[in-house]
């Protein structure tokens, strides 16, 4: 339930629909009956984050457990942050309504540098102190996990925990522990030096960095206790893995408005410039039965009638052509169209084609990835002219007019 003040506000921002929650799908609770309160932060407005995978699986496995309540908490647009500071109105959840100092976790993703500031940003609308060292208690413990942590430094100073590789465990053992720390009576700082110690956790204030006359790291000494390597976290069954049957359903148009299936993680790829391709190794796939069976409960559940197979680059899927066969087996006579993103012009054929515009056609892009095959070359992209070519005649011939 979003607080009285904002709804007298709505008439005066762009799209209201942002900022009231109540979508077919969100998890209310009451918060007397729970014992962690976790705001998920996407530092971009509502469009972009409703529309990202990570929140959505977390979302749905914290509030699978009963002592959790995980709540949405995007940035505000412009015209909705003018407002909020005129009229004092703290950053909230979309859930509850409650605002930021009312939770135990702040979470963050971290998926573009360009995020970072609203990082600050939301922070400080949400009355949450900047600097960890200015944070204190066993309350608003400020986490990150996502792509960007990799490298983590820039933001160590705003951050008390970073969350390193896959988030589904490794999320929820934090959580596990807090509870039992907040139990306890035990101080920030204990909680903190027993976070360190689960894989895949990076505690910044557990280090201390020295560095070079020209500013760059000599060296990052441990204390407490604390490793001096950190592991990253890696889902290595990803049928066994969570994955929601459900998705929160936007009041309002999104960017990826559609249900969205994880068909692998990982990339085949080399691609020199590509952070996401070394970082999410190695290749882990999902079997065709798992996927199908995923897909089809999410289109009942939210009403979609179009899936989008996410993956890194979806046409190197090892069973793409009978897992979409597969799909087809109910997609088709229920109206459901099939989308593949990250399609590679040497990935892509006939049998491909022929499945993905059984129901309707959705559109088709491919990557020339250079000007030139010698800049090609350069950036370990095995993508050849004639292939491109060939890719096009493909799609001309299955019936397609525009190729992006």
């Amino acid at each position: 339930m979003i607080p009285e003040k904002v709804e007298k506000l709505l008439l005066k921002v762009q799209k209201p629909g942002r900022y009231v929650g109540g979508e077919l799908g969100a998890v209310i609770k009451d918060k007397q009956d729970v014992d962690v309160r976790f705001a998920f932060c996407f530092p971009d407005i509502y469009e972009i984050g409703m529309s990202h995978l990570g929140i959505k699986i977390l979302y749905s496995l914290f509030n699978e457990k009963p002592y959790i309540w995980c709540e949405r908490v995007f940035a505000p647009w412009m015209d909705m942050e003018e407002q909020m500071r005129a009229h004092d109105i703290p950053l909230y959840a979309l859930e509850s309504g409650d605002p930021l100092t009312e939770f135990d976790f702040i979470g963050f993703t971290l998926q573009y540098e360009l995020s970072y500031s609203n990082i600050l940003n939301m922070l400080d609308l949400g009355g949450i102190p900047l600097l960890s060292k200015d944070r204190h208690d066993l309350k608003h413990i400020v986490v990150a996990g996502g792509p960007c942590a990799c490298n983590p430094e820039p933001i160590t100073d705003f951050i008390d925990i970073f969350f390193l590789g896959d988030g589904e465990e490794v999320d929820l053992e934090v959580m596990e522990l807090y509870r039992t720390c907040k139990k306890e009576g035990k101080s920030r700082e204990e909680f903190l030096r027993l976070a360190a110690q689960i894989k895949g956790v990076y505690v910044p204030s557990l280090y201390d960095v020295s560095y070079h006359d020209d500013g760059t790291i000599a060296a990052v000494t441990p204390h407490d206790d604390a490793p001096a390597v950190i592991e990253k976290r890696v889902m290595m069954d990803m049928d066994n893995c969570y994955y929601p049957d459900n998705f929160v359903v936007p009041n309002i148009e999104i960017v990826h408005d559609r249900a969205v299936e994880e068909i692998f993680r990982g990339c085949i790829r080399g691609c020199r410039f590509c952070q996401a391709g070394f970082l999410y190794r190695p290749v882990r796939e999902k079997s065709v039965e798992c996927i199908s069976k995923q897909c089809h409960a999410l289109c009942r559940n939210t009403g979609y009638d179009e899936v989008s197979l996410s993956s890194l680059s979806s046409s190197d899927y090892t069973q793409v052509v009978p897992m979409l066969r597969e799909l087809n087996s109910w997609a088709k006579p229920e109206h459901v169209s099939l989308s593949l993103p990250s399609l590679r012009v040497d990935g892509f054929s006939d049998d491909i084609l022929n499945e993905i515009k059984t129901v309707r056609k959705s559109g088709l892009t491919f990557a020339p990835e250079a000007g030139s095959q010698r800049l090609r070359d350069a950036i370990n992209k095995n993508v050849f002219e004639d292939e491109l070519m060939n890719t096009c005649r493909v799609a001309f011939e299955g019936g397609y007019t525009t190729v992006l």
